[in-house]
């Protein structure tokens, strides 16, 4: 009885320290093209964002310069992802994985809604800052590290 008493309280503590546990910031990650005056963390400073809108005329390369930039294939535990950047000047208009795990039915599940999420939030953040997402950490792990390589090849980095 003592000893259930003891295993009982101990349970009930470590959930309560689980709860009260904050989440860490979110990694920030270099801005992928802009002017050097921002930051650097590509998202809420309102200065890379601005200077890679068309209507600031002040992005890494001329607007209207549409260009397309493969980043590396990042290796992951299920295989390889690689994602396809366009950028008109330096705003990314969109970003498809051209390579990412298909092997089996789980992998095709959890890919054919993970990777428009992924090509849609990296539009939406203009960098690699982008969230993981939710059961699909792998692929996501993995998309952020191409489209960074593929940012920084843009960028001439």
């Amino acid at each position: 009885m003592r000893r259930a008493v003891v295993a009982s309280s101990a349970t009930v503590a470590g959930i309560v320290l689980l709860l009260s546990l904050k989440p860490h910031e979110a990694a920030t990650v270099p801005a992928a093209i802009g002017t050097g005056t921002g930051t650097g963390t590509g998202a809420g400073t309102g200065t890379e964002a601005d200077a890679a809108s068309p209507s600031a005329g002040t992005g890494g390369a001329a607007s209207g310069t549409v260009r397309t930039v493969t980043g590396t294939a990042a290796d992951t535990r299920f295989g390889p992802v690689q994602v396809k950047v366009t950028l008109d000047g330096a705003k990314i208009t969109k970003v498809e994985a051209i390579q990412y795990p298909t092997h089996d039915r789980r992998d095709q599940e959890i890919n054919s809604y993970a990777v428009p999420l992924l090509n849609q939030e990296a539009v939406d953040a203009q960098s690699a800052a982008i969230d993981v997402v939710s059961g699909a950490t792998f692929t996501s792990q993995g998309y952020t590290t191409s489209l960074q390589s593929a940012l920084d090849q843009a960028a001439g980095r």
